[in-house]
């Protein structure tokens, strides 16, 4: 399999040279040539494997650079680290079924794909005899799941960006509380949207990028997204009828692993997607209307986002794949803020997505309700998805992402139902701990200039 950028000025890479790559040299983002489909006797094989095994399965089809025995290495190892056996596990809970994806060990879902690069990163520098200094941003999850992968590791530093004051505070201890020398913590001060800015301006300083070898850890990569397509298919595995797929998202990133899944299996009839009330995903799939607002802070802060910087990878398909007219309309969108739409490309984005929001007060609402009627706690996150599938599952089988543990938000959680969620051991061993963090402006070249000081 080999890659290309959206833009067009990128192609015939391999899997290797994209996860190295991270954001592609032309400003799009990295995507396989063409996305294979599995037939229904390979689905019913798939069905009766592990998560590990189902996960090699799915990922060999996109992986044709890393030895057979090397890339199943990397993926036991990547999901021993998890505390469930089943890695994922569905569970049902009235109307809904649940797929827990906060087992791993920053208890949110961005593990299962970055304990994954983590092994990955190492294992390519190892290969090449080369460093990575790895750049990302984060609104809260991804952050701490791209330290715990990257923490202590060989040739690899990781800087991570987040908005100081406005991710949880658990979130926030599990970011900090990482002393390992390689690993530097970035308080912005500002929105997650200005940290994703300023990554983005780096990244696009392709001197720069180079001269410090920079590495993409953020859904930028496409590693991330192969990693987070493997649960999807999980999903459909468990039933025998399509189902819909409820996922909460501002990032997009999470609800394109199932867009790819979709394309894969046929068997996931629509994805519903969930915003909060930064809902510029939802003004999209319902009103061809992608144009930016201020972000509002919320409950569900790691979907207080308002550019989604994987709706690109989704564009490139909708626009049938015309890499030109992707780099056109972001060129423009990048002056005035907005992406207009036909009408038949609104109706084709409909026939792969139907979304809905939740506020504060909803979010607060479905927690309270959801735990009265089958005692199961949902975090924020998870609550605004499952607010919105239950409006929007019809009569399908459907599947709702859980995207963290509701002990990462006892805030939200003990106003919606009197009490705050028991703390798993993760959580406890970080109280009291050590925390080191550096505060910056929203300023790209303050962060170049830490970066210069402190890269490997």
């Amino acid at each position: 399999m080999r890659y290309k950028s959206t833009r067009g000025q990128v192609s015939d890479i391999s899997f290797s040279q994209a996860v190295m790559m991270g954001l592609a040299t032309d400003g799009g983002l990295l995507i396989p040539d063409e996305i294979p489909e599995v037939d229904a006797k390979t689905l019913k094989r798939w069905s009766r494997l592990t998560y590990p095994e189902l996960a090699f399965n799915v990922m060999r089809l996109f992986i044709d650079d890393i030895p057979e025995e090397d890339l199943k290495g990397l993926i036991d190892r990547a999901y021993s680290t998890f505390s469930h056996p089943e890695i994922v596990p569905i569970v049902k809970k009235g109307e809904l079924h649940i797929m827990e994806l906060f087992h791993g060990p920053t208890l949110a879902f961005k593990d299962v794909a970055l304990q994954f690069l983590g092994n990955l990163f190492e294992y390519l520098l190892e290969r090449r005899s080369e460093k990575m200094n790895i750049l990302g941003a984060t609104s809260g999850d991804t952050g701490s799941a791209a330290i715990y992968g990257v923490k202590g590791r060989k040739n690899m530093a990781i800087f991570i960006l987040h908005p100081h004051k406005r991710v949880s505070y658990i979130q926030e201890l599990q970011m900090t509380t990482v002393t390992d020398p390689n690993v530097f913590n970035l308080a912005i001060e500002g929105t997650f949207d200005d940290c994703q800015n300023i990554v983005k301006e780096i990244f696009g300083d392709l001197e720069f990028k180079e001269r410090y070898k920079l590495g993409a850890v953020n859904s930028i990569n496409w590693a991330r997204v192969l990693a987070q397509v493997v649960y999807y298919v999980w999903a459909v595995l468990k039933f025998e009828e399509p189902i819909r797929v409820c996922v909460p998202t501002g990032n997009f990133g999470n609800i394109f692993a199932g867009f790819i899944a979709k394309r894969m299996t046929g068997k996931i009839e629509r994805l519903i997607l969930a915003t909060n009330e930064n809902d510029i995903l939802y003004r999209f799939v319902n009103f061809g209307d992608y144009s930016i607002s201020s972000v509002v802070p919320t409950i569900s802060p790691s979907m207080d986002i308002q550019i989604a910087s994987n709706f690109e990878r989704y564009l490139y398909y909708l626009f049938n794949e015309d890499a030109q007219k992707v780099a056109e309309t972001m060129l423009k969108f990048k002056k005035t803020g907005r992406i207009t739409f036909t009408g038949e490309e609104i109706e084709k984005v409909k026939k792969d997505f139907l979304s809905g929001y939740a506020t504060q007060s909803d979010t607060l609402n479905t927690i309270k309700r959801f735990f009265d009627e089958t005692g199961y706690i949902l975090d924020p996150h998870t609550a605004v998805g499952v607010k919105v599938a239950l409006e929007l599952k019809g009569d399908f089988t459907t599947v709702c992402l859980a995207t963290a543990h509701p002990a990462k938000f006892p805030d939200a959680v003990k106003k919606a139902i009197g009490r705050e969620p028991e703390k798993p051991k993760a959580i406890k061993e970080l109280e009291g701990r050590e925390k080191r963090l550096t505060v910056l402006p929203a300023d790209t070249e303050r962060v170049k200039r830490f970066i210069e000081e402190h890269a490997i």
